[in-house]
């Protein structure tokens, strides 16, 4: 019989766990981990250089009554909404790294006992007492429902004693929170309501949280989560002062939200922001960012904001158009101007006239190309290719580029007065990379978007397919991500979640994504045997003489995991399960059997 080829106690360690997929409150068992005293674990602090972290996340401690004051501050200077939609945006983005570090310490524990680790860390952090009532899940299906109990929550403490009681529930970050956390490790959106709430009477606050297709109308909900609709104090026309709805419309089958903008990162707000900002004024606008991060998509949106929303919104990509053509698609041609020009037509300038022109990849224009638009840009006057008339257009410019235009300058392939007039107000656009706390709210946009356009009917995505997701580097960006939502809608079957195989081939995933997944999700190109229980693996590697030393297997187990990472102790005490302190301490006892010593404070260190 062949001997067994040999696996690292890390691998085999990774391979012995199994997820449940769905979990209820009848049945949950509170000693399962995440419990509330390993979670605790995870706090500690660092007085030395001024930092607390929670595991790997830095965590701040703030006085209740200046959260309080910096609350008010928002009501009263953006009023009652904007001042909503921002605290509950900054909520959720806090869910989801909570839900982030329990994903990552405990990859394959009990589906019930992850889900309820947000409550206690919610409790932890001391923003509210969380109670369940009851709650009932089904990954697979697709469906969540929970009600829950908050009790001595600060949020209603600063409120009540800002604005005493009133009609409306007021724990908007906390609500929030609750959103993005299990919207996060759910894999689509979870909407919880505040149904009760101490700011309007009631003795204590209860929410319940239900799938968002549980619901019969989530837009109000979404109205203050996703950030494309709170973005400007000026989101009124100046020219007509008319307020631009701001509410999430149905999803359209023929793809009329195409070009819509969804996040609520501190990276895709700040972005937003300066988007509202800009839009009140006349200036040009230079997108900057890689290929696929949305650049055109925050062009349209920025000209749905201005004054020019009801004049025409023309879209230009230079690198698409031949150097050839360049000057008669921009700026028009007169009849007979040369060989085939039977008849004038009018450029995009002239067509963009009173609205917007988005030139995209401005930086291929050759250095003849970029004068003559330079002229246009800033006499706002443009002729005909073969004409003698000066045309007067009122345009505004929004371009965009995914290279570094000022290398372009040094390098001589991009004339310097040109990049000056583009680059009055630039907008960086983050890469998909660095707003990841978007990323579940991308993956339900794009499947109800997808789901009505190709007419498939899913209940959402596996566990599996959610972690690859949220460590996959995305090089293509929000377009990707996309691309690989309709891929996976395509893929799978109806009634039936998305998978990793649904979405991914092999070679687009690293090896880091893979172990995140996890031994099922690996796309191996052939089952692999079932390694039995983790001590007949044991002794099918060492031997059956062979001793089994508990010290000596901890100590193997740790140091192929932080091999495996590279030697960075806060991804190996991830994988197994521990806080780097703890993983630090366990490889210093390890090391020096014979000295045992009493445990310090530990250093906080992102490692």
């Amino acid at each position: 019989m062949a001997k067994p080829s040999r696996i690292s106690l890390a691998e085999m360690a990774r391979q012995s766990g199994s997820m449940l997929r769905r979990g209820d409150s009848a049945h949950f068992d509170q000693g399962l981990p995440p419990t509330l005293a390993e979670l605790t674990e995870s706090l500690f602090f660092s007085p030395g250089d001024g930092r607390i972290w929670m595991n790997d996340q830095r965590m701040l401690l703030w006085h209740s009554s200046a959260m309080g004051h910096l609350r008010r501050e928002l009501i009263d200077t953006l009023g009652l909404d904007r001042a909503r939609g921002l605290l509950t945006r900054a909520g959720y983005v806090a869910g989801a790294r909570d839900a982030q570090l329990v994903r990552e310490r405990w990859p394959e524990g009990d589906a019930a006992a992850v889900f309820m680790a947000g409550t206690r860390l919610h409790s932890l952090e001391g923003a509210v007492k969380v109670t369940p009532l009851s709650f009932d899940f089904d990954i697979d299906r697709g469906t969540y429902e929970g009600e829950f109990l908050w009790e001595h929550s600060s949020e209603d403490d600063e409120h009540i004693s800002a604005y005493g009681l009133g009609t409306e529930p007021a724990c908007w970050s906390q609500i929030g929170y609750a959103t993005g956390y299990v919207t996060s490790l759910f894999g689509q959106l979870v909407v919880f309501r505040e149904v009760e709430c101490r700011s309007m009477g009631a003795s204590v606050c209860r929410v319940v949280g239900r799938h968002a297709a549980a619901w019969s109308d989530v837009s109000e909900d979404l109205r203050y989560l996703q950030a494309r609709d709170f973005r400007s104090l000026a989101e009124t026309s100046p020219a007509s002062a008319t307020v631009v709805p701001a509410v999430v419309q149905p999803v359209a089958p023929d793809g009329g939200d195409r070009h819509e903008i969804v996040g609520a990162s501190s990276a895709f707000n700040s972005a937003c922001h300066q988007l509202a900002r800009v839009a009140r004024s006349q200036a040009t606008v230079l997108f900057t960012g890689e290929s696929g991060v949305g650049k055109e998509a925050f062009a349209r949106r920025l000209h749905r904001i201005s004054a020019r929303a009801d004049k025409p919104f023309l879209a230009v990509n230079c690198a698409a158009i031949p150097e050839t053509l360049i000057e008669s698609e921009l700026f028009g041609v007169e009849r007979g101007a040369y060989t085939g020009a039977s008849s004038s037509r009018p450029g995009r300038f002239e067509r963009a006239d009173g609205g917007t022109l988005f030139l995209d990849e401005i930086g291929t224009l050759s250095l003849v190309s970029q004068g003559k638009l330079l002229r246009a840009l800033q006499e706002s006057e443009i002729e005909r290719v073969g004409g003698t008339r000066t045309l007067r257009v009122d345009v505004r410019v929004v371009a965009a580029t995914n290279v570094d235009l000022q290398a372009e300058v040094r390098a001589g392939r991009f004339r310097e007065d040109l990049f000056y007039r583009l680059n009055v107000f630039p907008i960086h656009l983050p890469p998909l990379r660095e707003r990841r706390d978007d990323i579940p709210l991308l993956m339900n946009h794009f499947l109800r978007r997808e789901s009505l356009r190709h007419g498939r009917q899913l209940t959402g995505f596996t566990p599996r397919a959610v972690r690859a997701m949220l460590h996959y580097a995305f090089p293509g960006n929000i377009r990707e991500l996309q691309n690989l939502i309709e891929r996976g809608l395509i893929s799978a079957e109806d009634g039936a979640p998305i998978d990793v195989a649904h979405m991914f081939r092999r070679e687009q995933l690293s090896e880091e994504t893979l172990l995140a997944i996890g031994a099922q999700g690996t796309l191996s190109a052939k089952p692999q045997a079932s390694p039995g229980t983790l001590l007949e693996t044991l002794r099918q590697q060492l031997g059956p003489s062979q001793p089994l030393s508990l010290p000596a297997l901890e100590h193997q187990l740790l140091q192929e995991t932080v091999a495996a990472c590279k030697g960075n102790l806060a991804a190996a005490a991830r994988q197994l399960g521990l806080t780097r302190a703890q993983l630090a301490y366990r490889l210093e006892r390890a090391a020096a059997p014979g000295r045992r010593k009493p445990r310090g404070s530990p250093k906080g260190d992102a490692g």
